[in-house]
């Protein structure tokens, strides 16, 4: 199969994945077929609710052929869930079918049947139970795969931050040398492999100004060395730039990625910046990986508001692939 299948699991019951994903279903049309990976009836509710004229054909993962998968219509694995006694879905529950929607992406991926994995909005703290920083742990685990990065991708301008949903006070305690060398390589390497050129890296420092009134100065004993023991590998990396200015116009033109120290650090320009328009990629998996850059958004949960943008540009990158 030339265009292999896009693997989507749709993440939280309680979410606006549905909304976005049938709005982007009439706005671009895919050349990979797509296989949901959710529970039929919820799936034939909201199918129903959104008035969506799509066919669609229930797989059976017992006897899955490539062959038997177009993208003619949506393709959908069946999740039973386990419900409350309510009939609803409660926290426990959720994080089950969730769990199980994951087993079964996870095991067609380790079978070769594709490489393309894109899940819906997940409310991690909720989902993860403090056992992981998020998902991008999460799955990376189910891999065994230690060296990963998360990337907020724009093809004006990304950014990866070193530590990802760490509480403020021990960010700092995380920061290493040999944990700045990795996740730059990473960088690098991700693009060449998957955007063919060799992208222009800009690094912030931790303190503000980059500058400390301590002795020890993170940014100049730990940040500098790394990237100056990078500059000799031939890597296109500068830095560390002052994270309160970098990220104006005429200092960001100049970098593809920008690596910050933390979470908020980078996420909060790159948002106000895009907006939506950026997606969520994890870089150093045996395979792509996406999500749209957004949480459940259970309060826009039936007013049809929602923008469907960092899906379609999630589906668009793997369909691409």
């Amino acid at each position: 199969m030339k265009n292999k299948p896009i693997l989507i699991v749709t993440g939280e019951p309680k979410s606006v994945f549905f909304e976005i994903f049938f709005k982007s279903l009439k706005s671009v049309k895919y050349k990979s077929p797509l296989i949901l990976i959710c529970n039929l009836h919820n799936f034939k509710q909201e199918i129903k609710k959104f008035n969506l004229k799509k066919k669609y054909k229930v797989l059976s993962t017992s006897n899955l052929k490539k062959n038997e998968i177009d993208n003619k219509q949506l393709n959908l694995i069946d999740i039973a869930p386990i419900k409350s006694s309510k009939g609803n879905f409660n926290t426990k529950s959720s994080k089950k079918y969730i769990s199980d929607s994951f087993k079964v992406a996870f095991k067609l991926i380790k079978d070769g049947f594709t490489c393309k994995l894109l899940n819906g909005p997940i409310n991690k703290i909720k989902f993860l139970d403090n056992k992981h920083l998020g998902v991008t742990e999460y799955i990376a685990e189910h891999f065994n795969e230690k060296k990963i990065g998360m990337l907020i991708y724009n093809k004006k301008l990304s950014v990866c931050p070193l530590t990802t949903h760490l509480p403020l006070k021990l960010v700092s305690k995380k920061i290493t040398k040999k944990l700045i060398l990795e996740k730059i390589r990473l960088i690098d390497s991700f693009y060449k492999k998957n955007f063919k050129f060799k992208p222009k890296i800009g690094v912030t420092g931790l303190n503000p100004h980059c500058e400390s009134v301590l002795k020890f100065n993170e940014d100049k004993k730990i940040v500098l060395s790394a990237i100056k023991s990078l500059i000799i590998k031939n890597i296109n990396v500068k830095g560390p730039f002052p994270a309160d200015t970098l990220f104006l116009k005429k200092n960001r033109k100049n970098f593809d990625v920008i690596l910050g120290m933390y979470h908020d650090q980078v996420l909060t320009p790159i948002k106000t910046l895009f907006e939506y328009n950026a997606i969520n990629i994890t870089m150093g998996l045996p395979f792509l990986r996406v999500s749209p850059d957004h949480g459940p958004n259970e309060k826009m949960i039936g007013k049809n508001k929602s923008t469907p943008v960092s899906l379609i540009n999630a589906l668009n990158f793997l369909d691409q692939k």
